[in-house]
């Protein structure tokens, strides 16, 4: 009897992968690889869906976590530890939690994703609760872990969430307020969801809070101005921010930067405007955060 599970089939086009050379495992691979992308696309109204959900929760002050266990959990754990030096978020508000706890991040810790109770406990130590949203994560959509902690979270009053690359059992779609389902098929090495799957999920994940995080006004056109300058390359960045946004002088980028505390976006509001630090910053509440929303047109084209 085949497995149910799309993930966990052969795949016929890697059966002998075994006897095949370096150039051809390449080829092998990469034909796969090229249907990813078209197996994310058809669920773009999912994915949609879920940055508006995700943004509804984060302007309530709630948060977002991914729940996974193995390469699932560690891609969830990835995509929320990269929010904070991309978007200067807070690292509450995306969170990651694995199957097996910080160990699992570099070493196998497979028995973990079939403990429910695991989950459970997990969810209860982070503190989720009714406001936030838990996206679970699993390749084959049958992680016991995943389902437990999707359980526990709609008990707590949180949105829920799936994204899986194997149809789910229909009772866990059902009950979630979006599945995010992009079928991958069979893997080159049969159930090695770290490839394909791997791939989609990754590529989703970086979607929704790419997108959720743009909604919220962390970016104006395409330049990230929500950054921390907690370096040197950094604040190397933010200066040239303000100096091409603006058109000032990079002494002039620093003295607005200084004035507004640091901030890439106050200080474009800032300059643009001829206020002062209070009113940009109002001026950006009254407008969700959004700079476009503040000041007329378009940043500067591309050269």
């Amino acid at each position: 009897m085949l497995d149910p599970r799309v993930t966990e089939r052969r795949n016929p086009r890697s059966a002998a992968i075994d006897l095949a050379s370096p150039l051809e495992i390449v080829d092998i691979m990469n034909a796969e690889d090229r249907g990813v992308a078209d197996a994310v696309a058809s669920q773009r109204a999912q994915v949609a869906r879920t940055i508006e959900l995700v943004e509804e929760t984060f302007r309530a002050g709630g948060r977002l976590f991914y729940v996974g266990a193995g390469t699932s959990g560690r891609l969830g754990v990835l995509d929320a530890s990269e929010c904070p030096p991309t978007f200067g978020s807070d690292p509450e508000m995306v969170q990651g939690i694995i199957a097996g706890g910080a160990p699992a991040l570099v070493r196998s810790a497979e028995s973990a994703e079939d403990r429910p109770d695991g989950a459970r406990a997990d969810l209860s130590a982070a503190g989720v609760r009714r406001g936030d949203f838990v996206l679970g994560i699993a390749a084959s959509g049958t992680t016991p872990y995943v389902h437990a902690a999707l359980e526990h979270a709609r008990s707590v009053g949180a949105r829920t969430g799936i994204l899986a690359c194997s149809p789910p059992p229909a009772g866990v779609v059902d009950a979630v307020d979006v599945a995010i389902l992009p079928i991958t098929g069979p893997e080159v090495m049969t159930g090695s969801t770290r490839l394909k799957a791997g791939t989609a999920t990754k590529l989703v994940l970086n979607t929704i809070t790419t997108g959720a995080m743009v909604r919220l006004g962390k970016a104006y056109g395409n330049l990230m101005v929500d950054l921390r300058a907690t370096n040197v390359k950094l604040r190397d960045r933010a200066e040239r921010l303000v100096m091409v946004t603006c058109g000032v002088s990079r002494e002039e980028a620093r003295a607005v930067l200084a004035a507004s505390g640091g901030g890439v976006k106050l200080a474009i509001v800032m300059q643009k405007l001829g206020v002062d630090r209070a009113t940009a910053e109002a001026r950006l509440a009254a407008e969700g955060g959004v700079i476009r929303r503040v000041v007329p047109g378009a940043p500067p084209p591309v050269e």
